[in-house]
C-alpha cells in the first residue's frame, strides 16, 4: 500500500453508515468516564482493556461490548462518546454518517432515554459547528430481547422523531429473525422511520433472514448482508430496489476466515450498492478509512473501484436528491484535483 494511495483515500469524500456509537468507546474514554462517574473497573490500564478484546464470533464480541457501557450514565457521556467519534470521522474525510445506538443497553440499566439522546443530539449539534459534518442517529432494537419491549422502546422515542432518521435491529441474531419484530416496524414506517436490519455475516438461516428483511419486511437498507450472494435471486430484487449494503471488511475478519472481500466485490460488480464502513472501530481498531486501507490491500482495489465504493456510500444513505448530487461532485472535484496534483 503505497502512501499516495493511503493519503488519497483517507482525503475521499466519503459516508458512513454501519457505525454503532458504543462501539467507537475507546479504553482511554472509558477510563475517563469511569472516574467521572466513581465507577471501579477490572483492568488498570489501556493494554489491559485492549486484553480483553478476543473475539470469534458475534457472541464473545457481545459479552465483551456490553459490560463496557456501564461507564456511560450522564448526558455529558454520550456526549463526549459521539464528539469523539465525530472529530476522528471528520479526520477520515466523513461529510455524513448515519449512527446506531442502543437504547435498550442504557435504559434496561436504569440510564433514562432522554439521557441518552440528548447527549447524542447536542455531540451532532457541536460537530456540524466545528466541523461541518452531517450526522444522523438510527434507533437500533436488541433482538435477543422480546418484540414487546422492542415496542416500547419505539414509543419511547416518538417525542424525539425529529432527531432520528430510522430504526434498526442488532444485537445476537440467532433464534431472533427479523419475522419476530415485524409489527414493530410496521409502526416504525407508519411513523415515518426509515428501516434497517443487520443480516450478519455467515448465521443461521442468514438467507432467510435477508429474505424476511427485504421481502416481509421492506426495509430500505441492509447492515452486512453479504451471504445475499447465495441467492441469485434476492441479488436481483436488491438491485431492482437499489436496496444498499452496508459492509464492514475489518470487522468481518474477526469472526470469519477473511474480511469478505471476494463476496462484497463480487457483489459491487453484480451492481448492487455495497457500501463499505467501521462498525465497532474501537474494538477492531479500525475506523472508516482503515476499513478502506484494509480492503483496498486485501484485494488490489485502484482508485477507481476505491470511488465507486465512496460513491456508493452517499447513494445508499438516507440524504436527499440534491444533497447526494453535491456530495458526488464533490468527489469528482477531489479525484480531480488528485489527479492533477
Amino acid at each position: 500500500m503505497s502512501s499516495d494511495l493511503a493519503t488519497f483515500i483517507r482525503g475521499l469524500p466519503k459516508a458512513e453508515l454501519h457505525l454503532h456509537l458504543e462501539g467507537t468507546l475507546e479504553p482511554e474514554l472509558k477510563f475517563l468516564l469511569a472516574q467521572r462517574n466513581g465507577i471501579e473497573l477490572a483492568e488498570k490500564t489501556v493494554d489491559e482493556v485492549k486484553q480483553t478484546y478476543k473475539f470469534h464470533d458475534l457472541t464473545s464480541f457481545l459479552q465483551v461490548y456490553y459490560p463496557a457501557m456501564r461507564v456511560l450514565q450522564q448526558s455529558q457521556d454520550f456526549h463526549d462518546l459521539a464528539f469523539d467519534y465525530l472529530t476522528r470521522a471528520h479526520a477520515d474525510g466523513i461529510r455524513h454518517v448515519e449512527m446506531f445506538f442502543d437504547p435498550q443497553a442504557h435504559t434496561g440499566r436504569g440510564v433514562a432515554f432522554a439521557t441518552v439522546i440528548t447527549g447524542y443530539r447536542s455531540a451532532i449539534m457541536r460537530a456540524r459547528r466545528e466541523f461541518g459534518i452531517s450526522a444522523e442517529l438510527i434507533l437500533c432494537f436488541l433482538r435477543d430481547h422480546s418484540a414487546e419491549y422492542a415496542m416500547a422502546t419505539l414509543l419511547e422515542a416518538l417525542p424525539y422523531k425529529d432527531w432520528i432518521i430510522g430504526v434498526g435491529l442488532d444485537s445476537d441474531e440467532r433464534g431472533n429473525p427479523p419475522s419476530k419484530f415485524a409489527a414493530v416496524f410496521a409502526r416504525a414506517r407508519r411513523e415515518g422511520f426509515l428501516l434497517t436490519m443487520h443480516c450478519d455475516i455467515d448465521q443461521t438461516d442468514s438467507i432467510e433472514h435477508i429474505r424476511q428483511a427485504m421481502e416481509d419486511i421492506g426495509v430500505d437498507r441492509i447492515d452486512h448482508g453479504t451471504n445475499i450472494i447465495e441467492d441469485d435471486r434476492l441479488v436481483e430484487l436488491a438491485k431492482s430496489k437499489g436496496i444498499g449494503l452496508t459492509c464492514c471488511p475489518v470487522s468481518n475478519s474477526f469472526v470469519t476466515e477473511q474480511m469478505k472481500s471476494t463476496e462484497i466485490l463480487t457483489l459491487l460488480d453484480r451492481g448492487l450498492t455495497v457500501t463499505i464502513n467501521s462498525d465497532d472501530p474501537s474494538y477492531f481498531d479500525a475506523y472508516a478509512a482503515d476499513n478502506y486501507l484494509a480492503l483496498a490491500a486485501h484485494a488490489g482495489l485502484d482508485t477507481d473501484r476505491l470511488v465507486e465504493l465512496a460513491k456508493n456510500s452517499f447513494r445508499a444513505s438516507w440524504i436527499t436528491p440534491a444533497r447526494l448530487e453535491e456530495f458526488l461532485r464533490e468527489i469528482d472535484a477531489y479525484v480531480a484535483s488528485s489527479h492533477d496534483s
